[in-house]
């Protein structure tokens, strides 16, 4: 006859069992704890979950297949622990579940925000703190199903009795319908490994259709008859979403601000209509948002971009630039080597060291756009005998911290920028402005406010019968700020003096004005090329 297991009197102290109940705990919270902060409440916890029941039965299988069984379970608890904390992070800035085809590469874009905005030694230790805390994870996971199996093991048959028991209620309950009997961990672990697939798919998808365009071999004499002889600006504007206009702690004061700037360029000769577009990206990778707008396809993930990037698609920058525009690229966030740049087709791309600013960076924003605007200006726009312009510019004072805000000031103040370093570093840092969410919103708001009053300050001061500016959001801010708003849509204005350019694009239907209707059209990012080119090339 077998050899009843006799129970672990080791396992029975005061402290033993502390452990045990804590064990119990970390495995209860890591099957239920859902994967947005906003839903943790005291209800988050309020469920019965299945996959406590198959562990206490998996853990009763012997030394032997239960030592690897207890390895796989102890990776996948672990992995299902860390997508959870990413998804957290994921839908606070991004407002969207972790992905993990796409999103990995976005540990070196934190990395870097955070020491452009704290410093370095506030993003290494950031750093080392991501990575201690996934091993220890891994670690604690080992650690906690060593110890459950040790229990389990030292009273098989009672344990087994109450995890059939409760299996078995537990599938009474979920056949009839009670919504708190979960598989939440199984599911949302079961959704990340799909969404590895499907991404995988996608992209194989992509790469077919990436060529596929039908303006490909188009002559460029062919295109935009309608802008001949205008400078044509393309302006990204960095988090300018519509939650401008929907949120009431904004839109009390943006839409007299937008109402304000109409004025401003009506009695500057200038029209102006305005509308929405629904951005492929949430509170950050502006160039997702580039790349949909220019290329004319949908680019929601950086492995899409990257192939857009490798493609033989002409964006609307080579296009003018086939067209015969002298094409430029303004890109004050970037500092380093971009051979992206090479897909758009610039003739001469500006990124921050070609702008030559030298006053200091206000935190993450290397410059304030009404510098970038000028030095535009002073490269491009001075000479009398030149070619026509399309010049892609993204502005960057809109983004986060959103602290100091830059003012307005007189343009022939500019110079080198020197004349903003006091600005630059006074005020509260990052880290007091963000203590207090109140302040963060009216900053944002107000730096909004600064980039559109630039570019209207900009049109005034050097716009002529041929200056055309097309300007789109990139996106909506992050959700900490839209208080997590599933909407995805951004302002787009166009603003110029001919009136035969707001003829052109009469079949649009956009509000008069910079302030759209709330039921102004509403399109797709990815349209706007293929709209512009239509409406300009008749």
């Amino acid at each position: 006859m077998p050899r009843e297991q006799k129970p672990d009197r080791s396992l029975s102290s005061p402290s033993q069992i502390i452990l045990t109940v804590a064990a119990l705990g970390f495995v209860f919270l890591a099957v239920v704890i859902p994967n947005r902060i906003t839903w943790l409440d005291a209800m988050s916890f309020a469920y019965l979950p299945l996959e406590i029941f198959v562990l206490g039965l998996a853990l009763l299988v012997p030394d032997g297949p239960g030592r690897a069984l207890r390895a796989v379970l102890a990776l996948l608890l672990a992995a299902g622990v860390v997508f959870r904390i990413a998804d957290m992070a994921a839908f606070q800035v991004f407002s969207r579940p972790f992905n993990p085809v796409f999103d990995t590469y976005l540990l070196a874009f934190g990395f870097d925000f955070l020491e452009s905005s704290f410093g370095i030694i506030v993003a290494l230790v950031a750093a080392v703190l991501a990575a201690g805390l996934v091993a220890a994870i891994v670690l604690l996971a080992f650690v906690v199903l060593a110890r459950l199996h040790r229990v389990a093991r030292s009273a098989p048959q009672q344990v087994g009795s109450v995890m059939l028991a409760g299996l078995v209620i537990w599938m009474g309950l979920s056949t009839a319908g009670w919504p708190r009997a979960s598989r939440y961990f199984y599911d949302q672990l079961a959704m990340h490994v799909a969404s590895t697939f499907t991404s995988i798919a996608d992209l194989r998808d992509f790469k077919k259709v990436v060529n596929i365009d039908a303006y490909a071999d188009v002559p460029g004499d062919t295109l935009f008859g309608a802008l001949r002889g205008k400078d044509v600006l393309v302006v990204f504007v960095e988090s300018y979403g519509r939650t401008l206009l929907d949120k009431a702690e904004y839109a009390e004061f943006y839409r007299p601000s937008l109402q304000a700037a109409t004025q401003e360029l009506t009695d500057a000769g200038y029209l102006s209509r305005s509308a929405f577009l629904t951005s492929p990206t949430v509170g950050g990778i502006s160039w997702l948002a580039h790349g949909t707008a220019l290329s004319g396809l949908w680019i929601d993930s950086q492995v899409r971009y990257n192939s857009l990037m490798m493609s033989d698609r002409p964006s609307l920058v080579r296009l003018f630039q086939r067209a015969g525009w002298r094409t430029i690229g303004v890109m004050p966030a970037i500092s380093l080597a971009w051979p992206e740049g090479e897909y758009f087709g610039y003739d001469q791309l500006y990124t921050a060291p070609e702008l030559e600013y030298r006053g200091e960076p206000y935190n993450y924003v290397t410059m304030p756009d009404q510098f970038t605007l000028s030095q535009f200006q002073k490269f491009e726009r001075n000479g009398e005998q030149r070619e026509p312009i399309m010049a892609e510019i993204a502005l960057l004072s809109s983004h986060a911290p959103w602290t100091p805000v830059p003012t307005l000031i007189p343009w022939e103040n500019v110079g080198d920028g020197t004349v903003f370093s006091e600005e630059a570093t006074a005020g509260d840092s990052p880290e007091q402005v963000w203590q207090d969410r109140d302040r963060v919103l009216k900053q944002f708001r107000e730096s909004i406010e600064y980039v559109i009053n630039s570019l209207v300050s900009f049109a005034k001061t050097y716009g002529d019968e041929d200056l055309v500016i097309l300007i789109i959001g990139d996106h909506q801010p992050m959700p900490y700020v839209t208080d997590n708003t599933e909407n995805r849509d951004v302002l787009t204005h166009i603003i110029a003096r001919d009136p035969a350019v707001m003829q052109a694009i009469e079949g649009w239907q956009w509000s008069e004005g910079m302030l759209p209707a709330d039921d102004a059209p509403v399109w797709r990012m990815d349209a706007v090329r293929d709209r512009v080119i239509e409406a300009f090339s008749r």
